[in-house]
């Protein structure tokens, strides 16, 4: 139950929340992972405003800030798909899908191959490891371009998959592909991330090849 921002925010950092408590002392080892996250992204964006006079810009810092705020949402949310169980909140939200999906198909492919055991199982692994990957991705800012247009993917199933469901408002999820969509768009990743730090160690003028090629791509 949500009290006001700054009570939730606190309760978060001390790990007392309820999907946090539920994962009894490893709730500390995601809390430690959630920080070197955080000092991570910090670090390489601290690193890229003294390397790279031409980010020291208010847009490169907003930019920045945008994704590394839509990066914690990411990473917040791994706690309710944990501990990997058919009795988690993603297994419960599994099932609304598959009554509540805009098109029937969608719903009778995820209660075929989705939710079933062991199936369900290593759909809780693949989502936790994607959804681990758009954190990383967009607090580092490293890939961005790419984890961003998976973003719009991921987030496009869950859009159809909830789309009738009443505790759900639909233009929630299209705002999040939106947001997915611009970090792409905009290869967010060269503001003050790991994109940006790559993009100058391999200059088009400079690489050829697969590799430099692949890097270009992807930030």
């Amino acid at each position: 139950m949500r009290s006001d921002p700054l009570t939730d925010i606190l309760s978060f950092l001390l790990a007392s929340q309820g999907d946090q408590v539920a994962l009894g002392p490893w709730r500390w080892v995601v809390m430690l992972l959630f920080a070197a996250l955080v000092l991570g992204g910090l670090f390489v964006a601290a690193f890229e405003w003294a390397a790279d006079p031409a980010q020291r810009t208010g847009r490169d810092l907003g930019i920045c800030a945008a994704r590394i705020v839509v990066g914690l949402m990411w990473l917040q949310n791994l706690f309710w798909k944990l501990p990997v169980s058919t009795s988690n909140g993603l297994h419960y939200w599994t099932e609304q899908e598959t009554k509540d999906a805009a098109f029937a198909i969608h719903g009778q492919l995820l209660e075929a191959l989705a939710l079933p055991y062991p199936n369900f199982l290593l759909l809780n692994v693949a989502v936790l490891a994607i959804e681990f990957g758009f954190a990383a991705s967009l607090i580092l800012g490293l890939g961005v371009r790419v984890m961003g247009t998976l973003g719009i993917l991921f987030v496009g199933q869950l859009w159809l998959g909830l789309y009738r469901n009443p505790q759900e408002w639909p233009w929630s999820y299209v705002f999040l592909m939106l947001l997915m969509g611009l970090f792409a768009l905009l290869g967010a990743g060269r503001s003050l991330g790991l994109d940006a730090t790559l993009r100058r160690t391999h200059p088009p003028d400079m690489t050829n090849g697969s590799l430099g090629t692949l890097v270009r791509m992807a930030t």
